[in-house]
This record gives C-alpha cells, structure tokens and sequence, in this order.
C-alpha cells in the first residue's frame, strides 16, 4: 500500500473544520437518564493532554470519552491511542491521522467522520457506525469491525489484514487498491490493475459492479471503462473468476 499524504487526504466532503466547539459528555452507563456534562474545548485539551502524559509517563489519566457528543470535533493527529471512546458520537468528526490504535469505538457513531490516514490498528470498532466515511488509506490491520455499518464507506488505499470483518455491510463501500483480510474482502494486483473481490462485488480500478454483472458485460462494454481494459479483461477474466471461486472454498 502505498504511503498516504497530506495530499491525498484533502478535507472530506460533508466534514466541517471546528475552530470554536462545545462538547458533551454523557456520564453513565444509561445515556438516556445520564446527567450531562457540557466541556468547552479548553476542557477537551486538557483530556487529551491527560491522556497523553498517561501514554508517555503513566501519569495523567486515560480519556474516558465513553458515549461523549464530540459531533463535528476538530481531531485532527490527537493522540487517542486506547482511549475509551465507546459509544461516542463523532459523526462528522475530523480524525484525519488521528492515532487510534488499541482505542475501544464500540457502537460509535462515525457517520460521515473523516479518518484518512488515521491509524485504528488493534482499535475495536465493532458495530460502529461508519457509513459515508472517509477511510482513505487507514491502517485497520487486526482491527474488530465485527457488525460494522461500512456501507458507502470510501476504504481507497486501507489496510484491512487480519481484520474482523464478520458480518459487516460492505455495501457500496470503495474498495479501490484496499489490501483485504482475505477472508471477507480478498485482494491482488495484477499488472496497472488493483483488484478487490467479496462474495458479491468485484473491483477492478475503479469499476465497482457485481460479480454476475461482470460475467454478463460485452466487449464493447467492457471497452468503453478504460482504453486498456478489454486486452486485460481478455487475458485475466478467467484468472479472475477462478479466485472469486477458490476463495469460497475453505482453507
């Protein structure tokens, strides 16, 4: 995979940048009948720069951010790594290069959260709310998206090795250049080509289409994606269509 760069991880569309924000925190494990806490963003500074002196020193204390209104915050490179975000709501959230290894994201809410470039290796995003979201070349490798939302998802360029990924809706998601998990989502290149299959979709570049779509396209059809596609789908299809195959198979 290769490296991500500020560049390539240009504002998400639909994310707002938070210059002045109010953020709050539910405390409780009931959220409906918390008492709630409201945190200016002086406070939130200082949780992260508590949980920061907890990461180098073991001083500080970690962020409790469980079940915490962080829509739309500015997260942009914070350092949240096995921080307690567990149903949290980041919907729209700046998380761009964020370091979330080991963070605990159950049952967030990331709807629409710009996470280019963010490192979630390790983190626990079972049944997370990531639809809409920006995943551009995110290190999920060993990550738990068990139940995750990743319909519509944009994965260009993530890393998913070893990730768990049963029974996650992948639905729409771009799957351009991901590197899979091999279980769930399989990936390869071949020659110009990244190619990115589940049981259902197969994407070749960026020309996402079912598996049986695939089967059906015409040459002409298959011409008009690219001015090299058809000289590679002659040569590769039936390649193709065996791994899609073989991967079925159990190991």
């Amino acid at each position: 995979m290769p490296p991500v760069t500020r560049s390539q991880c240009q504002k998400h569309v639909g994310v707002q940048a938070v210059t002045s924000h109010t953020v709050t925190i539910t405390v409780g494990a009931v959220l409906s009948a918390a008492r709630k806490i409201v945190v200016d963003k002086a406070k939130l500074k200082e949780i992260l720069d508590s949980h920061k002196l907890w990461r180098q020193t073991g001083a500080g204390r970690r962020a409790n951010l469980r079940g915490a209104n962080l829509r739309g915050a500015n997260l942009r490179d914070a350092n949240l790594r096995s921080a307690d975000l567990c149903g949290a709501d980041l919907r729209s959230a700046d998380l761009r290069y964020a370091d979330l290894r080991n963070a605990n994201l159950c049952g967030a809410n990331l709807l629409g959260a710009d996470l280019c470039g963010a490192n979630l290796s390790g983190a626990d995003l079972s049944g997370t709310n990531l639809r809409y979201a920006n995943l551009r070349y995110a290190n999920l490798r060993d990550a738990n998206l068990r139940s995750a939302n990743l319909r519509s998802a944009d994965l260009c360029g993530a890393d998913l090795r070893s990730a768990d990924l049963r029974y996650a809706d992948l639905r729409n998601a771009n799957l351009w250049s991901v590197v899979g998990n091999m279980t769930k989502v399989h990936s390869m290149q071949l020659q110009e080509y990244s190619i990115t299959f589940t049981t259902e979709v197969l994407q070749i570049g960026c020309q996402r289409h079912a598996i049986e779509e695939w089967r059906s396209f015409s040459d002409d059809y298959i011409s008009d994606m690219d001015s090299m596609a058809l000289k590679f789908w002659t040569k590769y299809k039936d390649f193709i269509f065996q791994a899609i195959e073989l991967a079925k198979e159990p190991v």
